[in-house]
This record gives structure tokens, sequence and C-alpha cells, in this order.
């Protein structure tokens, strides 16, 4: 890859990240889940968002595992 195709697709990683971030706070109502990770969504009530909370956690972390190999 090139130095440019490395540095958009580290942009597009940031801009996944703040989503999947967003996304998480807005469905568990507060930040906690930054602390407790994914034990935070098994107290959510309602089963679509506890499956939303899933969805944008995982591709947190699938964000951060690229974030990693190409850092």
């Amino acid at each position: 890859m090139s130095v440019v195709q490395v540095k958009n697709l580290n942009r597009r990683l940031d801009n996944l990240a703040c989503e999947a971030t967003k996304e998480l706070d807005k469905v568990c109502g507060n930040e906690l889940w930054k602390n407790f990770g994914f034990e935070a969504f098994d107290g959510l009530q309602d089963s679509d968002r506890r499956a939303m909370a899933n969805f944008y956690y995982g591709q947190l972390q699938t964000v951060r595992e690229l974030q990693d190999v190409l850092s």
C-alpha cells in the first residue's frame, strides 16, 4: 500500500471508530461501557438496543485491531 492509501485508510478507520463510540454512548445512555466493555451491554433490557450495542462494539474492536496492525 502506498503512503496515501494508508493515510486514507487510517482516516476512514478513525471515522468508523467515532461513529461506533457515539452510537454506543447513545444506546447505553452513558459512557460507562468504556470502563466495562462488552459486559456493560448485558444490563440493557431492550434486545434491540443490546443487539445494536453488540454490533457497534464489534465494529469498534475491529477498527482497533486494524489500527494496531497499521501502526
